[in-house]
């Protein structure tokens, strides 16, 4: 059985609310902490570094949060990638398709001021607790949601590194990776009865 035209933009759709949710609970939590930015969607692609300040004057939370598909590949044994050949004739997909899905959380990195003056390390310092929690509020956010979104034997899935990532530009933040199973369900084209 194939997979839905809409099988992986779903995932990345329910990713990126969970983590958004889960960064919003953080920010209740934990004083300082900044929630879920204003600007978080789903992109094609590795997300453009252009949103970790709050360029368009919203009220919300500054920073931008993307989740993007890495890649997909066919998965006999998830999560190794089959590399068997498929047949000439039908639809004959391998039983799941894993998603390599990339969870990108950016926020304002401390610069060097009108002075020409380094951050402080208090701003650096200050930084760092932000971005640390960030990292740990959404490998938290994969590791309880995705369970959930496989309805009642769950979901496989991988956790894929997280990193730091810049500061770049005037920003910084997480990249973190998560492998998930998505396995087909519905008919090829040729075995749709009309």
């Amino acid at each position: 059985m194939a997979l839905t035209p809409y099988t992986v933009h779903d995932m990345a759709e329910t990713i990126l609310a969970c983590v958004c949710s889960a960064l919003d609970a953080t920010e209740a939590e934990v004083d300082g902490q900044p929630g879920c930015p204003c600007r978080a969607c789903v992109v094609p692609g590795a997300p453009a570094w252009d949103g970790c300040d709050d360029p368009c004057g919203s009220s919300g939370a500054g920073g931008q949060l993307t989740v993007h598909v890495a890649r997909l590949f066919p998965s006999s044994s998830f999560p190794e990638q089959d590399r068997s050949v498929l047949g000439t004739r039908g639809c004959t997909p391998p039983s799941t398709l894993a998603a390599e899905l990339v969870v990108t959380l950016l926020r304002c990195a401390p610069v060097i001021d009108e002075r020409g003056c380094p951050p402080t390390c208090k701003e650096q310092a200050a930084a760092a607790r932000i971005t640390h929690t960030d990292a740990s509020t959404i490998y938290t956010a994969l590791l309880c949601c995705l369970p959930q979104t496989g309805g009642r034997r769950g979901r496989r899935f991988l956790m894929g590194e997280s990193r730091i990532v810049g500061p770049q530009g005037g920003c910084v933040g997480v990249e973190q990776r998560v492998t998930v199973a998505l396995s087909g369900c519905a008919p090829c084209p040729a075995e749709e009865v009309s």
